[in-house]
């Protein structure tokens, strides 16, 4: 009976995965970030397979490319870049994550995270820098042109509220797990795999309302 409920669930494909972060970038003067780490979140009452492929695997070495998650829990894979070379840099490779319930081969859902190698953290940040002061300046240029009450429009995009519950979220997804003892964070900040996964469903919801605004 349980399995005749769930069923309808589990068509190829259209399983939601839960990865965090979605996005993967590393820089060739800092070596500390050769090295990134994806969290596998499985929020279902049964186990996952899966399985990471990649656009370019002679560039990578992913450890535990393949496992599986037990129910209400998490997996880190690690991932290290091994070619880092100037001919590699701005180019967007991508990995792609594949989850399978234990008993079953076809693919139930997937999810792809990109990844970037960049020469410099200090020269991203300035860029970063550079494209906040163009886009407020442009801001500024565009709001005092527009502003006359008769042609003023509903504003649209992300309400503030939306914006800050996915910080949160991805806040509460960056703090230590309990039981991690390595951690300098505080315990009480520590937090609980459930609440983790909750974090990670709702940031889910919110980047889907974002993409739809």
């Amino acid at each position: 009976m349980h399995q005749q409920k769930r069923q309808p669930e589990l068509v190829e494909g259209n399983l939601p995965v839960f990865v965090f972060p979605t996005e993967l970038i590393f820089y060739a003067d800092d070596q500390s970030t050769h090295k990134q780490v994806l969290t596998l979140y499985n929020p279902y009452e049964f186990a996952l397979k899966f399985k990471v492929l990649c656009t370019t695997p002679n560039k990578y070495v992913v450890v535990d490319a393949a496992g599986a998650v037990k129910p209400q829990c998490c997996m880190d894979i690690v991932i290290r870049h091994r070619d880092v070379r100037s001919c590699h840099y701005g180019v967007i490779d991508k990995f792609r994550l594949q989850v399978s319930e234990q008993s079953q081969r076809k693919a139930l859902g997937r999810k792809e995270v990109v990844a970037t190698l960049l020469p410099s953290a200090k020269e991203q940040q300035k860029e970063e820098e550079e494209k906040r002061i163009k886009e407020h300046l442009t801001e500024s240029l565009f709001f005092e042109q527009s502003f006359q009450p008769e042609n003023r429009t509903a504003s649209s995009g992300p309400s503030l509220l939306t914006v800050f519950l996915g910080a949160v979220c991805v806040a509460a997804l960056m703090l230590p797990t309990l039981g991690d003892v390595e951690s300098l964070v505080p315990l009480y900040l520590h937090l609980s795999v459930n609440q983790k996964l909750v974090a990670a469903y709702i940031l889910g919801l919110i980047t889907m309302a974002i993409f739809r605004t």
